[in-house]
């Protein structure tokens, strides 16, 4: 006899086998016992789930000669015909391979004929959301109207798909995803019978892996013993499968946490060396950093070993929530950098070296901190309501009151915040929508302060705050060069250094010159000056506005 896959091997003859699908088995089975069998039934749920094992063990339930509560009793002629499939009054039928309305009508002049021996004849069509438009309008009457001794059991992952004229005439029942707990049991049982050696741990990976899916985590367990050894555990699994080790990912967190740049690529090249794919090594890293998070917030974790479990805690109590989520995000992007990239391992280095730069990590915060003081300084109607300057105040709500919209509080220049002289026309001058096409001189002293204000309309306060005292000359008659007489800090070269950021200065040096032009940094050759850090830079944009505002 020929070699039997685990999950045909171990399939369940009767209901009480099935494992996680106990909401249904124990309707069908009741509905057996009182002869309440309807003439057509929807299993519906994800791959393995036991929609097909429950479609054949209702179809012999109901033939079955001897039933046995509600079960089959797999040992009359009935029932052995069945399971050997040599009885004819059983049709299973693939929707994939026969949708055409022929196969339909096959079955149509099929059901005017009476079982050969059984008491009704079954149709199993598996994957019946494949079936043509045709195909599903040929076998509305039938379903609706079958003969007494027809019966009809469809199975789909995609009830979506079906009319709902088919969904009406179906009894729909829906299995869900098997618990992780339900797999580890049967796969204990299935372990026991077939002599295979396998740990609790090893058996739980499976499980997690299979994704509520007992005929996939019986495929794994099979393809863990093909080697000819029936001895399984945690790292055996892991080769197979390709899920890196967990010290290599714990390694690099630990170094992208702790801005180690040499340990990260250290555990790059391992990582590499084993050859494990780049883009599901990234994913087990997203998972990690998830799991840290989950443990933060639970203090439990699944799947992890006693001294797995000591590295995570270690890491929950140095870094913050925040900072993780961040991580998660940044792991992400790179993700999907590399995804369509010709160069993955080069793409991959860069991306741990980056992800080790705390300057990056400083202007994520500062960014961050920035934009709660945007929320701060803007009212839902768009404009500032409290804590600012009482004349500046009087002169927004008259200028409101004359039918002008005050669209952004940060377009009025820090002077007029400040100013006792501000007057009406000039205050709803300064208040009108960013959206008005700005007129520049072609004087770089004259367009530049215009730029940076504009940078600050259009809601650019990281650039703006850097850029503040900053003064612009031309150099020839294709770049302009912007001074930094206090030179530039670590934060802010960070900032105007970001490609983004250059095309953003260069767009509107360009049109305020009427033709294209590139862009200098000029820097003082020994930065002797003090330098502001990112706080101070904020602060003292602060104290230029005139608005009562702290950067903590």
């Amino acid at each position: 006899m020929g070699y039997t896959a685990l999950y045909r091997k171990f399939r369940p003859v009767t209901f009480s086998e099935m494992v996680g699908q106990e909401h249904i088995t124990k309707t069908l089975r009741n509905q057996i016992i009182s002869d309440r069998v309807g003439h057509a039934y929807l299993f519906n749920g994800g791959r393995g789930t036991g929609k097909t094992t429950a479609a054949k063990v209702l179809a012999r339930a109901i033939n079955c000669l001897n039933p046995q509560d509600g079960e089959p009793c797999n040992e009359c002629e009935i029932c052995k015909g069945a399971i050997s499939g040599s009885l004819t009054d059983i049709v299973e039928m693939d929707a994939a391979s026969n949708n055409s309305v022929e196969d339909i009508r096959s079955i149509r002049e099929e059901v005017n004929f009476l079982p050969t021996k059984a008491k009704y004849r079954v149709y199993i069509i598996d994957e019946v959301h494949m079936l043509s438009t045709g195909a599903f309008n040929a076998l509305l009457k039938t379903l609706e109207e079958p003969p007494e001794h027809v019966k009809f059991i469809l199975a789909t992952t995609e009830p979506q798909k079906l009319p709902a004229t088919i969904l009406s005439r179906c009894q729909r029942f829906d299995f869900k995803r098997i618990a992780n707990e339900d797999i580890i049991k049967r796969l204990e049982i299935v372990c026991k019978q077939s002599k295979i050696e396998a740990t609790k741990g090893a058996l739980a990976i499976i499980a997690t892996l299979s994704e509520g899916a007992m005929r996939d985590s019986l495929s794994i367990l099979e393809r863990c013993v093909q080697d000819g050894e029936n001895k399984i555990d945690e790292d055996k699994i892991k080769d197979l499968v390709g899920i890196p080790k967990v010290t290599f990912v714990n390694g690099i967190i630990q170094a992208i946490l702790e801005y180690d740049v040499n340990k990260a690529l250290e555990n790059v090249d391992a990582v590499l060396k084993e050859g494990k794919d780049i883009n599901y090594f990234i994913w087990e890293m997203i998972k990690y950093v998830k799991d840290i998070l989950v443990y933060q917030a639970t203090g439990k974790l699944e799947l992890y070993s006693e001294e797995e479990l000591n590295l995570i805690k270690s890491i929950s109590e140095t870094v913050s929530k925040n900072k993780l989520v961040n991580l998660v995000y940044q792991l992400s992007e790179l993700e999907n950098e590399i995804k369509w990239s010709t160069q993955k391992t080069i793409m991959f280095q860069a991306g741990m070296i980056k992800l080790c730069n705390q300057e990056t990590d400083i202007s994520s915060e500062i960014e961050e901190r920035v934009a709660k003081i945007e929320k701060c300084l803007k009212s839902e109607k768009g404009m500032v309501t409290s804590n600012v300057n009482p004349i500046v105040q009087s002169n927004m709500t008259s200028v409101a009151q004359s039918g002008q919209r005050v669209t952004n509080i940060s377009s009025v220049k820090p002077t007029d915040l400040g100013s006792s002289n501000a007057n009406q026309a000039t205050v709803g001058t300064k208040v009108h929508s960013t959206t008005t096409t700005k007129k520049f001189s072609n004087k770089s002293e004259e367009y530049w302060p215009q730029i940076v204000n504009d940078l600050k309309q259009s809601g650019k306060i990281v650039l703006y705050t850097n850029l503040i005292g900053t003064t612009a000359k031309e150099l020839n008659d294709m770049t302009v060069g912007i001074e930094f007489p206090n030179g530039m800090s670590s934060f802010g070269k960070t900032v105007l250094e970001k490609q983004e950021n250059i095309r953003e200065i260069s767009t509107l040096v360009s049109m305020a010159c009427g033709k294209e032009m590139q862009i200098k940094y000029l820097i003082p050759d020994a930065q002797q000056t003090h330098q502001m850090t990112s706080e101070e830079s904020l602060q003292n944009f602060a104290n230029e506005s005139d608005i009562p505002f702290h950067v903590i």
